[in-house]
């Protein structure tokens, strides 16, 4: 399947109030390419059943959390400082990103305190996300912004409705990094086969569970322990897994094959299987290198592709990091939680 189509079922999928928000990076289409998984399309139903919002925000925090939307960078990239709280739990369906406006081949490496990611997809907006929710730890991630406004153009910060869509960024991390030292990012699998769903458990898209990790976990046995209260779904989009790192230098690879979660002690991703596979050159050169005294954003630049959306290297023990976009190594934006 191409990307164009790809991205053409997944805009079908929204306006089919399918939740639009578990990405990943793929190994289909062109070559090592992301795309875009869904939270369970039948808990549509419940939101239309109970339609709570979810994000919790009182007046002054929509208009202070709409206020500190910009443009960093003609990505085009922007950055938000979100203001308020969630239901970290609740499915985004297109009816939330509806409401009136008040107010895919990626590579991926841990050494040390760095965690370096290249996030390889179409020419999409993308956002940086502030967030300090007040039930949880805060945190700095990066976001594919096609999936909030449901088009690869530019956002219209004028629009209130479109800041409010971007505003539901927090919800959709696809990689980040938490004021504790906790990194996680994903990429695509090209085989995965979920646990059955465990009754009593919350079930989340595949990008979402990042987003309960950063909130939650302070370390990889924290946020491994965590993952194992979740049901994750990958449905509408492809299997998933993901490299999760503390300060401490401790790493680990989650996929799911066989039925069940497996955890592999690693600290490279790229877009094989590591249950069933065989590493890919991408994975190779990482390995290869990573134990080296290259800076972080070189080894990223060494593995880069046609289609790199953006590069970052976060800081887990200082909480900053730098992020390139569309491989402008000239260029680097420089962030701090």
């Amino acid at each position: 399947m191409t990307p164009a189509l790809r991205k053409a079922i997944s805009l079908l999928a929204v306006l089919a109030l399918a939740v639009p928000l578990a990405t990943a990076c793929s190994g289909g289409g062109a070559a090592g390419q992301d795309a875009p998984p869904r939270e369970p399309a039948g808990q549509a139903a419940q939101e239309a059943a109970a339609p709570a919002r979810i994000l919790r925000q009182t007046a002054g925090e929509v208009a202070r959390t709409s206020a500190s939307i910009r443009r960093l960078d003609d990505l085009p990239m922007y950055e938000m400082t979100y203001h308020g709280g969630y239901d970290i739990d609740a499915p985004l369906t297109e009816a939330e990103l509806r409401r009136k406006a008040d107010g895919w081949a990626c590579s991926l490496f841990h050494r040390g305190a760095e965690f370096g990611r290249n996030f390889d997809w179409d020419d999409n907006p993308a956002i940086v996300v502030h967030a300090d929710p007040p039930d949880g730890y805060a945190s700095l991630s990066v976001v594919d912004a096609y999936y909030l406004l449901g088009k690869a153009a530019p956002a219209d910060l004028g629009d209130p409705v479109e800041r409010r869509r971007l505003g539901h960024a927090v919800l959709a991390p696809f990689d980040g990094m938490n004021e504790k030292g906790l990194a996680v990012g994903l990429a695509a699998t090209p085989t995965a086969e979920l646990p059955a769903a465990m009754p009593g458990r919350p079930t989340v898209s595949s990008v979402r569970i990042i987003r309960v990790l950063l909130d939650r976990a302070a370390t990889v046995k924290e946020a491994l322990a965590l993952m194992r209260t979740y049901n994750v779904d990958f449905s509408g989009g492809p299997q998933v897994h993901y490299l999760l790192a503390d300060k401490s230098g401790a790493s680990a690879v989650v996929e799911y094959g066989e039925g069940r979660m497996h955890v592999r002690d690693d600290r490279v991703l790229t877009n094989w299987s590591v249950v069933s596979g065989t590493p890919d050159d991408r994975h190779r050169r990482l390995t290869a290198t990573v134990g080296s005294k290259a800076d972080g954003l070189e080894l990223l630049k060494s593995v880069a592709q046609g289609h790199t959306r953006w590069s970052i290297v976060y800081d887990l023990a200082k909480g900053t990091a730098r992020l390139v976009t569309a491989k402008r190594w000239d260029r680097v934006h420089r962030l701090t939680l």
